[in-house]
């Protein structure tokens, strides 16, 4: 954990918060709030990953009226006390200590701007009525339990606001999220989002009910609302470009590695090389990849650029004369050029890569390089071309398709 616990007065009274800082030093203001757990590790980490994203990030300790620095866990005796601290929990004092943490990130030489907020379960809930009576300027709710009872609030939202809920959420079935929908169906500051075949607490690594792909989802979901309204803005085209330069041009691993997060990963989807953190990234980096890859060049077929992500699809084009370990392993150099459609999809946190995913055509690689049998339905340098040309012929591995010359069209 990077962040500290800081003090938070309210009404004469003093709580605890938990706060991240970007590493920039500066950056909006974010309240995190908590599940019915209290401030938990999960929390602590998710307050760490937004001031990754440039975030001025506090989770404040909204059960300190019942209990000062409560932290349990969802099983047993800690899921009975979690429950009961629950029964006895005040909303609407909440929303005060809300605001309080608010006006304590307003005053912080680090923040700058708005001041969002994102909740869970509970914090959810809370999220949302501080939505409605305008203690932030936007929010997250991620599967807040009790929004059907508090449809005016959902309502009442006019700050931009997404809702996050589980497909098999226990607490808010079906016919519950219909409600939701219904009554968010001509408010356009507040979109719905259900993720389907998940459960309650999907977004919490700890929890039973932790789906990633949603969580990954949701959370590009989350930025896109934050971003949109209170910054901080990024030229991802850019920095994924530089960090292409650095890889391909300059050939030089540390800035490469300077380009990413503290523990990035990279998977090359086809061969399953690349690397999982710091260490075993630098060293795929420094010794399988930049001093083994070939002179290549990229002719730019599409990039689309989101909240949190490039994706990046090219032609790549090199000559095959040396083994490269990370595309061809054990290969040796056939001194055959090669053209291959790519698509990399690249995540970011904040300014700083976080993930690579890169796909190629593998079969068509393995067709140039002669290493796979002529009589298989494999393009090979035609596909890279197609790419480039859609005039170029297509069906042309289709044997059938002849067949079907002259008969009715739909």
């Amino acid at each position: 954990m990077s962040g500290r616990y800081i003090d938070i007065g309210v009404g004469g009274a003093r709580f605890s918060g938990y706060l991240a800082v970007p590493a920039q030093g500066s950056g909006p203001g974010l309240v995190l709030l908590q599940e019915i757990f209290g401030v938990t590790e999960f929390l602590r980490a998710t307050a760490d990953s937004f001031a990754e994203e440039g975030y001025v990030t506090l989770v404040p300790d909204l059960f300190w009226r019942q209990e000062r620095g409560v932290e349990l866990t969802d099983e047993g005796a800690d899921l009975e006390r979690a429950f009961e601290l629950f029964q006895g929990f005040d909303q609407e004092a909440a929303i005060d200590d809300i605001a309080a943490a608010v006006q304590t990130i307003r005053a912080f030489e680090e923040h700058t701007g708005k001041v969002g907020t994102v909740g869970y379960c509970l914090g959810g809930m809370l999220a949302i009525v501080a939505a409605s009576r305008g203690v932030v300027d936007c929010a997250a709710a991620y599967y807040p339990v009790g929004a059907v009872e508090r449809l005016d609030e959902l309502a009442a939202i006019t700050v931009p606001t997404v809702v996050h809920v589980a497909g098999d959420d226990e607490f808010c079935p079906p016919e519950a999220q219909d409600v939701l929908r219904q009554s968010i169906e001509k408010n356009d500051a507040v979109d719905l989002y259900a993720y389907l075949g998940v459960a309650h607490a999907f977004a919490n690594p700890s929890r039973h009910g932790y789906d990633k792909s949603a969580t990954q989802l949701a959370s590009s979901r989350t930025l896109g609302v934050l971003r949109a309204t209170m910054g901080p803005h990024y030229n991802l085209s850019d920095l994924w470009d530089r960090h292409l330069a650095l890889e391909f041009v300059e050939k030089d691993a540390a800035a490469t590695m300077a380009t990413m997060v503290a523990e990035p990963y990279a998977t090359n989807v086809p061969t399953m090389t690349g690397g999982v953190g710091h260490d075993e990234l630098a060293r795929f980096s420094q010794y399988h990849f930049i001093n083994a890859t070939p002179d290549a060049r990229m002719i730019p077929v599409s990039r689309t650029v989101g909240m949190d992500r490039v994706v990046d699809e090219f032609v790549s084009c090199f000559t095959h004369d040396r083994e490269i370990p990370w595309m061809l392993p054990g290969i040796p150099p056939t001194n055959k050029y090669v053209e291959v459609a790519v698509v990399a999809i690249v995540c970011f946190r904040g300014d700083k890569l976080y993930h690579e995913h890169i796909y190629w055509d593998h079969a068509s690689v393995l067709k140039q390089l002669g290493l796979i049998a002529d009589e298989l339905p494999v393009a090979g340098v035609d596909a890279a071309r197609k790419l480039l040309d859609e005039s170029l012929p297509t069906n042309t591995l289709m044997t059938s398709w002849a067949t079907s010359e002259g008969l009715p069209l739909p």
